[in-house]
């Protein structure tokens, strides 16, 4: 059947199998302890939409959760429930239900693993699918991990990558994982300042928005459109698409660097640039073409405005301030009555407005 069971996300047949252990008595599973990573598992697809927006507004979480529960809906409509009807000596689709399959998918993507592809495969292959590991799952993630997993044809090994003293906890790496990515997947985020490898997104439309309200005139507004229109073209932005800010620099350095230069740029300019096809023979500015916080600080005058215009839209759409969050966690007595998840949360909310508010500062 593995023709039948292909999917965009290439979970299916690992789900399917999960499907039938969990409900089947007679499964050498059946001993799981299913029960512990209900609670535990990612926050974002279990919990009701009005939470995530409460606590997760303006983080990029709620958006993704919408777009996987979509794909798990139709992937569970158009391949698992034709699957399990054409073998119903093994499935009920009564018992294995849409919302058993979205609490399996949930841990999926909380406690497997995926086998890295070769540098050669990357760029033909998709992603290696998924597989369960027992006790390969039970060590915890940080940035500073002191432990990494690897891969052989016989084993998989928990390798130390330093000296690790009697009683000290082993840390695996999920990958460089920003808290908002680590909460979503895996239910948890690290509290600042300990993600080191934490991100804070503007959305393009949003560098669009600032663009757009700066613009004096229908002419200007044309104009901005056009450009927008040229970028999206060059595929440097897009509708849905995000500029990804890190502690140290820009990690969509080329798309922002790009998109800041061409909505800047006088009507006369940019129509040189187009004819030109947005190439430049221009060596020093590609060496400089690196984002880093330096850097940053080094933009023309209107390429800061307009990124620190977008700063502040991006601020906006967040349903607390930074000086909320700061207090809330420099109050242990309040923090403490919070809930797990309202606390995951903070952090997630906390460390992507330090990034924000780092960026303010660097371009003001």
């Amino acid at each position: 059947a593995q023709e039948s069971l292909q999917s965009q996300s290439g979970w299916v047949p690992l789900l399917l199998a999960l499907l039938h252990e969990y409900t089947a008595s007679n499964s050498q599973r059946h001993p799981f302890p299913w029960g512990r990573w209900r609670e535990t598992c990612s926050l974002s697809c279990n919990r009701p939409e009005e939470e995530r927006t409460r606590l997760l507004q303006g983080t990029g979480i709620p958006e993704a959760v919408d777009k996987d529960l979509a794909n798990i809906h139709l992937e569970y409509s158009s391949i698992i429930l034709p699957f399990m009807e054409s073998h119903p000596d093994i499935f009920d689709p009564k018992l294995h239900t849409l919302e058993l399959y979205k609490e399996l998918v949930a841990f999926v993507m909380a406690y497997s693993f995926q086998e890295p592809l070769e540098e050669e495969d990357e760029d033909e292959k998709g992603p290696n699918p998924p597989m369960m590991v027992p006790v390969a799952d039970i060590l915890n993630h940080v940035a500073n991990h002191n432990a990494n997993l690897e891969y052989s044809p016989q084993c998989l090994r928990m390798v130390t990558t330093r000296p690790i003293s009697k009683g000290q906890e082993i840390f695996n790496t999920y990958g460089q994982m920003a808290n908002w990515q680590l909460l979503h997947m895996y239910g948890f985020a690290e509290p600042y300042p300990g993600n080191t490898n934490d991100t804070a997104d503007i959305q393009m439309v949003t560098v669009r928005k600032a663009a757009l309200q700066r613009a004096k005139s229908e002419a200007q507004r044309q104009l901005v459109s056009e450009q927008w229109d040229f970028l999206c073209q060059l595929e440097m932005v897009g509708e849905e698409g995000a500029f990804v800010l890190g502690w140290d620099e820009v990690l969509t350095e080329e798309e922002l660097s790009m998109t800041l230069k061409v909505l800047c740029m006088s009507e006369e300019e940019f129509k040189e640039y187009k004819e030109q096809d947005g190439w430049e023979d221009d060596s020093e500015e590609e060496e400089n073409s690196t984002l880093s916080n330096e850097a940053l600080s080094r933009l023309k005058t209107p390429c800061k405005k307009l990124l620190y215009d977008s700063v502040l839209l991006t601020l906006e759409s967040y349903g607390s301030d930074l000086k909320a969050e700061q207090d809330l966690l420099n109050n242990k007595e309040a923090y403490e009555k919070l809930s797990r998840r309202e606390q995951q949360a903070l952090h997630v909310r906390y460390g992507q407005k330090r990034i924000l508010h780092q960026l303010l500062e660097l371009v003001r």
